[in-house]
């Protein structure tokens, strides 16, 4: 779907919605079509992906997340909408206002912090709608995965897939911009459960996205489970997946795996592969390719705050 005919669907959703609010009295109806359009919006949920403007997502954006959150009053168990919205909240988060810190550089230390402390607050936001979708899915998911996730986890199928991604995807970059907060630190087992399931079930799929959240996971500390070598692992398989047209597991295993060993030299290279991506190679995500690239550049141009001076 292009830019045009994703923003045409999520102004017809608006407006059919607005039409539909003098049917308050006709309760079948009205939820009829909410439904309706609860289930047109869901589908506009990862569409920005191929645009070639930044800036022009970045301001459409927060309309979007708000007629999703509008719908979700009136239809609180849409999981095909609840997805949507956990995954829109979480890329805005990532994409925007997370890269923007980056951009920014410890040289504007206190704007730094306020961006990062804002993203982890949208992750958690996006989480807690995934949360809702789990729930949605599988009555009482949410409470089991406290108790053994992966036990839990065996009930999901392929169909599924997308949902265990962006509940472990929204989960993990809370967890990873919130290392200090405890009751965040202890769902990592979750996250991980999340993703090994969703691999094993397709590990294909998203253009090898499942493979590229492994990494992040994989870049942890070994005493949390973490491993550099299986990180590099699902580095290639990403790659491969991918054709060597996204950025995204170049830039992941640079600042999972290089900034941690100080290997500078395998830090730049990375990151340097991932500039000479172009982004019309794969039009479909040339978004994604932009933003991450945008990422990227911040990370060379900081380069001398991610490693010790000899």
């Amino acid at each position: 779907m292009s830019r045009l005919d994703s923003w045409r669907t999520v102004r017809f959703a608006a407006l059919f919605l607005l039409a539909t609010l003098p049917l308050a009295g006709c309760g079948a109806l009205k939820g009829a079509a909410v439904n309706t359009v609860a289930s047109t919006l869901a589908q506009t949920g990862t569409t920005f992906s191929s645009d070639n403007d930044p800036e022009l997502i970045r301001e459409s954006i927060p309309f979007a997340l708000k007629l999703y959150e509008s719908i979700l009053e009136s239809t609180p168990k849409h999981k095909d909408l609840l997805i949507a919205t956990c995954s829109a909240f979480t890329q805005y988060a990532y994409g925007f206002i997370e890269t923007d810190a980056e951009v920014l550089g410890e040289a504007r230390h206190d704007e730094v912090v306020k961006l990062k402390a804002r993203a982890l607050k949208l992750y958690i936001r996006g989480k807690d709608y995934c949360y809702r979708a789990l729930d949605a899915r599988w009555k009482g998911m949410t409470a089991a995965l406290m108790k053994d996730p992966a036990a839990a986890l065996k009930r999901a199928e392929k169909k599924d897939v997308p949902l265990l991604y962006w509940t472990a995807a929204s989960l993990g970059a809370a967890v990873s911009l919130g290392l200090d907060r405890p009751e965040l630190v202890i769902d990592l087992p979750t996250v991980r459960a999340l993703a090994e399931r969703a691999l094993a079930l397709d590990e294909t799929w998203s253009k090898g996205a499942l493979h590229e959240l492994m990494i992040s996971i994989d870049s942890l500390p070994p005493a949390l489970g973490g491993s550099p070598e299986k990180a590099k692992e699902h580095f290639e398989k990403a790659v491969k997946i991918q054709e060597g047209n996204a950025p995204g597991p170049y830039v992941t295993l640079a600042v999972g795996v290089m900034v941690p060993a100080q290997d500078r030299a395998g830090f730049e290279k990375l990151l340097n592969d991932a500039l000479a991506i172009d982004p019309l190679k794969d039009p479909s995500t040339q978004l994604v390719t932009l933003i991450v690239q945008r990422r990227a550049r911040a990370l060379l141009d900081n380069i001398e705050l991610k490693f010790a001076k000899h």
